[in-house]
């Protein structure tokens, strides 16, 4: 029965298109499909062999390498298991999903597992000229939810400092989605105003306002059947956050100047480096938005929680600054592009750097020692003397008065207080001038205090 059951399976599969193979329990291929042999193939036989030796160059299973093991963790289960892993291709490494499959007997036994196979084209694990680079586990944690939420249509969220490339993993969101044909609109929400907001975002008719002379569609009728981001969503002023809670909660919006109310039709991904909780939590952004945006947050890591990542970076960044300079077009200058490279010193100095400003500091200094460099190496000296590096931000002095969390105010005067009082030289009349109230009432509010 087994055996007519791998006949039926191998015959199902070698007609799909996706890369797929079949396994044992024991790691070992049974067989694989005409597509995983055209695009995971390395010209010899896989029947035979182990998965992880093909995919990973492994000689033990990848949960005893450092790797999450779907195959193990289907068995253990008994459900289809995904992950992303590198693995090796004709073309080098490459990020791949994987989805495990158990295939169960006529008497529900488990007999094999089908592995799914599907290259990220959103992410190079190794120097690219677009999207996004990287391959440290900051990187691929970040990666696998932008896989997860891709094909949904739920609301992201992405966190993170200024730098780290929200824009295009909001990108990379778009692109692996099922609205990948349709357009991907950006909006920078850092200093709307009201009206600019409304216009830009709902579009106006003809004569809504002094020099209206045509209706113009808004981003949300450009972004229709696509993806809207709103990039700095914390910086929008909490009467912009009602119109575009009202947009989100009824899917319609109204040009300005118009009568009608028009269906919305986009995904939306917004972003911001701001912590949206704790503006919550100072009533600066509304309760009811920031769970309309928040059902699935992506926190994208500064380059400090992928340091591994900076070399293959600014590799990266060296070949798309020599390419926005126009050098790709001739094939002299390819051929000069080709050996543009960093020195080791220079590379280990980049990876050895802290970047306040992440991916966008990184960028600054590539562009410049490309600017610097004449021949085909960017060396150390290239990058050290335009190096702008910030002096650390200064934390409290000690002793001075300081809070790390948001208080009423009848606590922050509390606090105060009783940290004003302690200061020395300051007796109570003198206290109570620098404060800038009289002795009663000063005495007034120390006794209130000490009734607390």
């Amino acid at each position: 029965m087994t055996a007519h059951l791998l006949s039926e399976l191998i015959s199902f599969l070698d007609g799909l298109p996706e890369p797929r193979i079949v396994m044992s329990a024991d790691y070992r291929i049974v067989a694989a499909n005409a597509a995983y042999i055209r695009e995971f193939g390395d010209g010899t036989p896989l029947a035979g062999r182990m998965c992880y030796e093909v995919s990973h160059r492994f000689d033990v299973p990848c949960d005893q390498a450092g790797e999450s093991c779907p195959l193990k963790l289907s068995l253990e289960d008994g459900n289809p298991q995904r992950v992303l892993h590198l693995h090796h291709t004709p073309h080098g490494e490459e990020h791949v999903a994987v989805e495990t499959t158990p295939i169960r007997d006529d008497e529900g036994r488990i007999a094999y597992f089908v592995e799914t196979m599907r290259v990220v084209r959103q992410a190079s694990s190794r120097a690219a000229a677009q999207g996004l680079v990287g391959r440290s586990p900051a990187f691929i944690a970040m990666l696998e939810k932008i896989l997860r939420v891709a094909n949904s249509d739920a609301a992201v969220v992405l966190l993170g400092e200024t730098g780290t490339g929200k824009e295009l993993v909001a990108r990379a969101i778009h692109e692996a989605s099922a609205r990948e044909e349709g357009p991907f609109v950006a909006v920078d929400c850092a200093g709307m105003t009201e009206t600019l907001f409304e216009s830009e975002l709902f579009g106006y008719e003809k004569g809504a306002f002094t020099g209206a002379t045509h209706r113009k569609p808004g981003l949300v009728e450009a972004a229709s059947g696509g993806t809207l981001f709103l990039d700095e969503i914390g910086e929008l002023p909490l009467s912009l956050q009602v119109k575009l809670l009202r947009l989100l909660e009824t899917g319609t919006y109204r040009r300005v100047g118009g009568l009608d109310w028009l269906p919305a039709d986009f995904r939306l991904v917004t972003a911001t480096h701001r912590d949206l909780r704790a503006m919550v939590q100072a009533e600066t952004f509304r309760r009811d938005l920031y769970f309309r945006i928040n059902t699935f947050p992506i926190h994208t890591p500064a380059l400090h929680e992928r340091s591994g990542d900076i070399p293959l970076l600014a590799i990266s960044l060296l070949e798309r600054v020599d390419r926005k300079a126009g050098r790709r077009f001739s094939p002299a200058a390819l051929e000069w592009l080709a050996g543009r490279r960093f020195s080791p010193a220079a590379l280990e100095w980049l990876a050895g750097r802290r970047y306040s400003g992440n991916i966008r500091e990184l960028r600054n200094l590539v562009e410049r020692a490309s600017l610097l460099a004449d021949g085909e190496v960017i060396d150390l000296p290239h990058l050290i003397d335009l190096a702008d590096d910030l002096p650390p931000e200064a934390g409290p002095a000690a002793g001075s008065f300081a809070l790390n969390e948001v208080v009423s105010l009848a606590t922050l005067e509390r606090r105060y207080l009783a940290w004003a009082r302690a200061r020395p030289g300051l007796d109570a009349a003198r206290l109570a001038e620098r404060l800038g109230v009289s002795p009663r009432t000063l005495y007034r509010k120390l006794q209130g205090r000490a009734a607390d």
